[in-house]
């Protein structure tokens, strides 16, 4: 598996998105080879094949090197289980003897070829995009970007690239073992899911490069920095650079809001945004954003409280007990919380 490769990991229900991530893609960079890491298991009416034809290859989350997959999964909800599997799918794919990993979230769309990144890993083991390029002034503006990055870290881990080289290897090896033992929102505790360790990596490890060119990461936690113009070919701009990926996170959500707020007049950036919800719509499979998380449900369909998972997670013994905790039937954890706790059952 010489060559680039890109990755992203998601649920069905970001279906859509995905698909549009992977056409953008495949026109900038044809000969990159594209993997879908489904964290989640299909709906049994679903075309499979055609869903996730924009894709190279598929990998299930179910079949990447984790022991006792679902009672590993079962401590996490959707986001933490996005993330915590991508360090296994990146050591994976360097072990298949890919030159070059990129990764890149769902509800991301490439706008530009990201050859500069891909010439980067010549001589970097490891690319970031941090959240801010430039300093907000006055407090309303820093509470929304720097005192937030604080929380919930440096840098936008919607991104990363890696080289297969001693350095690429050995952090995919540490990401990969962290996010495996804890990897939770869990903000109070200084833990934000796969993204805040990563504030450590300048320090832990050599060949790091923070990609400054505005054009990369561009979303709506940045806006209050960067503004989008279209150049003289009609290709989009920021800060005067071509426009590489924008990263429409929380799209319809508080992302319009921090959007609104920091797009003000760049109707460029109203533009970008009403683009990318037409194609989300139009690559059809819309009704996926309803379809349950398979791993946010016990087996009988009921859906897993939040507070069952924390319990979970802080139970050992429970879980050398139970071996399937989304089981219902028999000897299990579900029979265990009816018996001992119930009150967790309703949430």
């Amino acid at each position: 598996m010489a060559g680039t490769v890109c990755f992203t990991s998601f649920t069905f229900g970001y279906l859509s998105r995905a698909r549009v991530l992977a056409q953008t893609l495949r026109a900038a960079h044809p000969d990159w080879t594209l993997w879908a890491l489904v964290v989640d298991e299909p709906p049994p009416d679903l075309d499979l094949h055609a869903a996730l034809a924009p894709f190279d290859a598929v990998m299930r989350a179910d079949a990447l090197d984790i022991p006792r997959f679902r009672a590993w999964m079962f401590k996490h909800d959707l986001v933490e289980a996005c993330t915590a599997v991508k360090g296994a799918m990146l050591e994976m794919l360097l072990r298949r003897g890919a030159d070059k990993v990129v990764y890149l979230d769902p509800d991301i769309a490439v706008f530009h070829p990201l050859s500069g990144i891909e010439r980067r890993l010549d001589d970097a083991s490891i690319v970031l995009t941090p959240h801010q390029l430039a300093a907000n002034d006055g407090l309303p503006a820093m509470a929304d970007n720097e005192l937030t990055s604080l929380k919930y870290g440096t840098y936008n881990l919607g991104f990363v690239a890696v080289r297969n080289d001693d350095n690429g290897r050995a952090f995919a090896a540490w990401w990969s073992a962290v996010t495996r033992q804890a990897c939770y929102d869990d903000v109070e505790a200084g833990l934000f899911t796969d993204q805040k360790y990563c504030d450590l990596v300048p320090g832990l490890f050599d060949g790091v490069h923070v990609e400054r060119d505005p054009g990369c990461n561009v979303a709506s936690w940045n806006l209050s920095r960067r503004s989008l113009a279209f150049g003289a070919d009609g290709a989009l701009l920021v800060n005067g650079a071509a426009l590489k990926f924008y990263h429409f996170t929380k799209i319809g959500g508080v992302g319009d809001t921090m959007t609104e707020r920091y797009g003000r007049d760049n109707v460029e950036v109203y533009e970008v945004v009403n683009w990318y919800k037409r194609a989300v719509a139009a690559n059809g499979f819309i009704a996926a954003a309803e379809w349950p998380w398979r791993y946010g449900r016990f087996a009988s369909g009921a859906p897993v409280p939040r507070p069952v998972r924390l319990l979970w997670r802080a139970r050992p013994d429970l879980q050398a007990a139970f071996d399937d905790p989304f089981a219902v039937t028999g000897d299990c954890l579900h029979a265990w919380l009816q018996r001992e706790m119930p009150a967790l059952l309703a949430g």
